[in-house]
């Protein structure tokens, strides 16, 4: 009796030759956005802390050197009632009205300088 014959391997897959890359070439530079200045800011809502410095330091002068924090946030705020504006009476997120949080920034931009003296807690002092 005959030996039985293995069945044929498949072929195997014939693969396509791969087509050269075309040579690149760079792609136009896209035209810039034309640059545009404002020529009139949106007026600010509410004074900037560097607003209160010299009313800080002019009114600490006039009190001999120191005030307690309520103390000179009140004169402060008699100092530049006609000053303030409109937004500056608002609540901040912290929920204290924001002149108060600017002139709280600027006393530290005071101390920070060297102008005002961080010795006494609550006590706005300038240093001598």
């Amino acid at each position: 009796m005959p030996k039985p014959v293995a069945p044929p391997e498949p072929p195997a897959p014939v693969r396509k030759p791969r087509k050269a890359a075309a040579p690149r070439t760079p792609k136009a530079a896209k035209a810039a956005a034309p640059v545009t200045t404002r020529t009139s800011a949106a007026p600010r809502r509410w004074s900037a802390p560097a607003d209160f410095v010299p009313h800080i330091v002019a009114m600490l002068d006039e009190a001999d050197g120191g005030l307690r924090t309520d103390d000179a946030l009140a004169r402060l705020e008699e100092r530049v009632a006609d000053e303030l504006r409109p937004g500056d009476r608002e609540k901040s997120p912290q929920g204290e009205q924001r002149w108060r949080t600017a002139a709280r920034k600027a006393r530290r931009e005071l101390v920070t300088s060297g102008i005002l003296s961080d010795a006494q807690p609550g006590v706005w002092q300038l240093r001598s």
